[in-house]
């Protein structure tokens, strides 16, 4: 059998979380990828809200195996907190988890030297959710990281001594901040026994081995492609590759093993932190998508920007990523709208443009827009795409038109059950 790609087209908030939940009893394996703990994906069933940071989605669903695998970075501490709240659920993890060896490890002094940074550039702020990703990313690429299997090696507290030292040498080039080391560090060292309990795999390895017992394997991503450290809104993006390319380096997986590739959006589109985006609505209509949507950062808490789906982004993202199915998440909270917008095309430069300027961050850019009527009823209670209204499905064959992907699948409220197929002809 062959990986299956699950991948957030916009800047992350996409839904990954929800639609990887309900797709999981059609695999057996769920794998992690890239990203650390400033992911959060929010998952909604049976009238209850969960989060997780770290743990691939697919956790909930009893006897499937979850895989964190060596692209992702992990912070013991915040592990430890998800474990505690699985446990806490009643759900058994125990022979469920499996984790990378070569995953690299958070410290205390990543997120130390993190918030420092953020701090010390004032108003140039990337907008970092202070979880210490990059730092770790830095290290990981510097070649003096720590990873997993280190915690287990006799050298570890050498290494992690030698680790440590640069760190505070690093954080003199900073102003002083607020952080208590000592007490995080004491925090994180009883954290690390967990992983005595847990499953180490050499994730190459294992996920090869299980396709070729002809295993079913989702890769699960985090963020969103437009946070791409080589292709995203650069240098307002994450530390890691956010898209498709990145499960072949973050699993260990050729890429003539990757088939689907389902791609997320939402019916409009949303941003946390600084960084360009094209379609914001910094207007009483930004400010009704935020309140229908509830968009508020699940990792930080921050407020999202808002703005109408962008399609030349979109159009972006699907090329990047190969994507074969397209699932278009939100669309409820586009119900009260008497209008509704997308973006078809971009002025810049003197010119008309359905394709990105290399510098988002620096050309000035005008959307230009296509609007919709709206269909201005609630979607609670419809069970199936051809009962959605009229309009709602010109929406959607409009999105289908202009990115020249078949959109499989909608999303009409937050609960697992509120996914609706959508069938050719509806």
């Amino acid at each position: 059998m062959a990986v299956d790609v699950l991948i957030g087209l916009q800047w992350g908030d996409e839904g990954k979380g929800k639609v990887v939940d309900y797709l999981a009893p059609h695999y057996d394996i769920i794998a992690r990828f890239q990203g650390g703990p400033n992911a959060g994906h929010t998952l909604k069933f049976d009238g209850k809200k969960f989060v997780l940071h770290t743990i691939p989605s697919g956790i909930f669903r009893p006897d499937l195996i979850n895989l964190i695998g060596n692209g992702v970075v992990i912070d013991p501490i915040t592990l430890a907190r998800e474990l505690d709240f699985l446990r806490n659920a009643g759900v058994d993890y125990a022979h469920r988890l499996l984790v990378s060896r070569k995953a690299h490890l958070i410290l205390p002094t990543h997120r130390y030297i993190d918030a420092a940074s953020e701090n010390a550039k004032g108003k140039e702020k990337i907008g970092s959710t202070l979880k210490g990703i990059g730092p770790t990313y830095m290290d990981k690429t510097g070649r003096n990281g720590l990873r997993v299997g280190d915690l287990l090696s006799p050298d570890f507290p050498a290494k992690y001594a030698a680790l440590k030292a640069k760190h505070l040498v690093l954080a003199t080039l900073y102003p002083p901040i607020d952080f208590d080391l000592e007490a995080e560090e004491k925090r994180w060292m009883e954290c690390v026994d967990l992983f005595k309990s847990l499953q180490l795999v050499d994730c190459e390895y294992y996920i090869n081995e299980a396709i070729a017992k002809g295993k079913r394997v989702l890769a699960e991503g985090a963020q969103g492609s437009m946070l791409d450290i080589d292709f995203g809104t650069y240098p307002f993006v994450t530390s890691s590759n956010t898209i498709t390319a990145g499960v072949c380096t973050g699993l260990g997986v050729a890429p003539s093993q990757i088939k689907e590739v389902i791609g997320i959006t939402k019916a409009y589109n949303t941003r946390v932190g600084g960084g360009p985006f094209p379609t914001e609505l910094l207007d009483a209509t930004g400010d009704k998508l935020r309140a229908e949507g509830h968009e508020f950062g699940s990792t930080t808490g921050r407020p999202r920007r808002c703005g109408w789906i962008d399609l030349p982004q979109l159009r972006y993202s699907l090329m990047l990523n190969g994507v074969t199915q397209l699932v278009v998440t939100k669309i409820d909270v586009l119900n009260t709208f008497e209008e509704i917008k997308a973006a078809v095309a971009y002025r810049y430069d003197g010119k008309e443009s359905t394709q990105l300027p290399y510098d988002l961050c620096q050309t000035e850019i005008t959307p230009v827009y296509e609007s919709f009527a709206g269909w201005q009823q609630s979607l609670e209670g419809v069970d199936s795409y051809a009962e959605m209204p009229q309009q709602a499905r010109q929406f959607v064959a409009r999105l289908e038109q202009f990115l020249g992907a078949r959109v499989s699948m909608v999303s009409v409220g937050p609960e697992r059950e509120q996914l609706l197929h959508v069938i050719s002809g509806q």
